[in-house]
């Protein structure tokens, strides 16, 4: 929630909004109320707005769709332009690299360490896959893991239920580009199990990275990714472990998977946003 919602809805004409989502609270119910409440406000401010908006546009079909429910008029879809460039073209990170390039197969995540997230589904695929894969392994988390303090120490402590071998889970914190994308070329497959995203610009930057991606297919993932990646419902974790498993070692289906992510990261590119971003300016 914030001042300038009010401030927005006080123009006259020539209001648009641009909506990338609000988590739902109950995601923040059993860790955080003060979250919890935020969110339950902020819902109520949007909801308030749909009479003093002349366009809302969602950066996803699903995000469109959710506007259109709480009683935007006018709306339409212009995703996020995604600046991967800073990722692929950023040098190399030979230190990082030589310690994730021993032996073990990366998995990476990248995101806020939040209840939408299920990072703790992170935690029972990796014991999926360890007892039917592989055990040589590790499971790596990009992104703030201060923000939901209660939820990150009940994911210490499943990792503790699990008996995990704590190097084989590593939370890094938010870093600099140039780390990232040292992750991103070291792990064989991008991981996303969360259960609310309203756009989730890391699926963008792993196809750019040439990183196959397995995704549990739920609110806007399957918009963003477009029948790319791997994607599954509902979420069965040990049938989760074997796709991942598949990416991993199998050479045929993961170079037909990153062929379908780089066909769908055209469709991200600076000239197709720039043409959507016309054509609203010009309908508007």
């Amino acid at each position: 929630p914030s001042p300038m919602s009010a401030a927005f809805a006080a123009l006259s004409h020539g209001r648009i909004l641009q909506y990338h989502n609000v988590t739902p609270a109950r995601f923040f119910a059993p860790y955080a109320p003060s979250l919890f409440r935020l969110a339950s406000i902020a819902r109520d401010e949007l909801a308030g707005l749909a009479s003093a908006c002349d366009l809302a546009l969602g950066d996803s079909e699903y995000n469109r769709q959710e506007l259109e429910d709480l009683g935007f008029t006018r709306t339409g879809v212009l995703p996020i332009a995604v600046n991967t460039d800073r990722l692929t073209n950023a040098p190399r990170h030979p230190v990082l690299e030589d310690i994730l390039d021993d032996g073990l197969v990366n998995f990476l995540f990248v995101g806020r360490i939040a209840p939408n997230k299920k990072i703790e589904d992170h935690i029972r695929l990796a014991e999926q896959y360890k007892r039917y894969i592989d055990a040589y392994y590790r499971f790596i988390f990009v992104g703030r893991y201060d923000v939901v303090p209660q939820y990150y120490a009940t994911i210490r402590a499943l990792l503790s239920e699990y008996k995990m071998l704590e190097d084989r889970f590593i939370f890094a914190g938010p870093v600099p580009d140039v780390e990232l994308a040292a992750y991103y070329r070291a792990s064989s497959v991008y991981v996303s199990l969360s259960e609310h995203e309203g756009f989730c610009v890391p699926l963008v930057e792993a196809m750019a990275m040439d990183v196959p991606v397995l995704a549990y297919s739920a609110a806007a993932v399957p918009d963003t990714l477009g029948g790319a990646g791997v994607q599954f419902a509902p979420k069965d974790l040990e049938y989760a472990a074997e796709l991942l498993g598949m990416l991993a070692f199998e050479d045929s289906p993961r170079e037909e998977v990153l062929a379908g992510q780089r066909r769908r990261l055209q469709d991200f590119g600076d000239p197709v946003i720039q043409q959507r971003l016309a054509a609203v300016i010009s309908g508007f």
